[in-house]
């Protein structure tokens, strides 16, 4: 079952980012407080995945060209491969048409464990945006170091 998150969930949603091993500090709290939506999937009463829709991102050319962008997909890994990435994307999705959004962003990490993400996404239709490799959503410069950490992502759209 996929579902909007309330304030009432964000307890919860820390516990699973914290048992993941991702810091959280407050980025829930955050996000309701921007006015993102954050989905939740559970399955047998017990969150096992969330998704963030940021309707006014950090990032230069989706702000420009007014794209909400697609964030922080997860799912536990027992819960994997069952549909709940794919419904949350779709989910987000049919909710920017809605808002008469004719394009949606998602970025996706560079490294290994980004595999099934990378090839999600492009399941899903999402192509690179024409940026290159961006880090913590700016620019990146051609022959700078960057880490290969969560922030090195590859931006990409969708035309809905």
């Amino acid at each position: 079952m996929i579902r909007l998150a309330t304030s009432e969930d964000l307890k919860t949603l820390a516990g699973l980012y914290t048992a993941i091993g991702r810091s959280q500090d407050g980025y829930f709290q955050e996000c309701l407080n921007k006015g993102c939506d954050i989905l939740i999937a559970e399955e047998n009463a017990e969150i096992v995945g969330s998704a963030v829709i940021n309707w006014e991102p950090k990032y230069a050319l989706y702000k420009k060209l007014d794209i909400p962008e697609i964030q922080d997909v997860y799912v536990v890994e027992t819960a994997r491969r069952k549909g709940c990435a794919t419904a949350m994307v779709l989910f987000f999705e049919q909710r920017a048409k809605e808002k008469a959004h004719t394009q949606t962003g998602i970025s996706v990490g560079l490294s290994k464990e980004y595999g099934p993400a990378q090839r999600l996404y492009f399941k899903l239709g999402y192509e690179p945006d024409g940026s290159g490799v961006t880090y913590d959503r700016g620019p990146t410069e051609r022959y700078r170091s960057y880490p290969l950490d969560d922030d090195l992502c590859l931006m990409m759209v969708k035309n809905l």
